[in-house]
């Protein structure tokens, strides 16, 4: 585990990753997920390593970005060349095994799937206080997308790219808006459940949905 200074607390994004390239880890990848509190939908991580070259200031939490500015940010990353990995898990997994078990199983398979189009990393940034199953060298970062900028790409890339199978729901299952509320627990999205009950989109575990199947 690095050491505190290093997680950029200081406003250097780049720092831990830096830190990690002096002691010999060339290969250094961001992993974040979006959609833990979501009713409905799936959970998606992204595995990160951001290319030599790029301007690492630019990426931020992708909670605090507008949408704009992610989709222009995630465009950008899919275009420079950064070696790219999603993990998705269905709500059907997250109901079987917990959240927050299929939140570490989707970063795994971000991982795995960055793995097999682009050299393996050699380590391992994780948003949160859990490591993955896995041997690659890792470590925590709490609030990791406002430490790491590898990490915070990944935000990026998870929420669009979970955005976009939501709007893809939203077509499928017009009555419940999920284009708009991205599978959230709104107001509107209660009253949807509340008229026509849980699709199969919806996570049958979570309190609000189980409330009305």
């Amino acid at each position: 585990m690095l050491a505190a200074v290093e997680y950029g607390e200081d406003g250097d994004t780049f720092a831990c990753e830096r830190r990690l390239h002096q002691l010999g880890y060339r290969r250094v990848a961001g992993t974040d997920e979006a959609g833990r509190g979501p009713l409905a939908g799936p959970v998606v991580a992204a595995c990160v390593v951001l290319p030599d070259g790029i301007d690492t200031t630019v990426f931020r939490d992708s909670k605090i970005l507008s949408a704009k500015k992610r989709e222009r940010l995630a465009a950008h990353l899919w275009e420079s060349g950064a070696a790219i990995g999603l993990g998705i898990v269905a709500p059907e997994e997250i109901d079987r095994i917990n959240i927050l078990r299929a939140s570490l199983l989707a970063m795994r398979l971000a991982l795995d799937d960055l793995a097999s189009h682009w050299p393996r990393p050699d380590y391992l940034l994780i948003d949160g206080i859990f490591t993955i199953d896995d041997a690659i060298p890792q470590s925590c970062l709490k609030k990791g997308e406002s430490k790491s900028a590898s990490i915070a790409a990944a935000s990026i890339i998870a929420k669009t790219s979970r955005d976009g199978i939501m709007l893809e729901l939203g077509h499928q299952y017009p009555q419940y808006n999920f284009d708009k509320h991205k599978g959230y627990p709104t107001k509107d999205h209660y009253e949807m459940l509340r008229r026509w009950g849980p699709c199969p989109a919806h996570r049958r575990s979570f309190r609000g949905v189980s409330d009305v199947s």
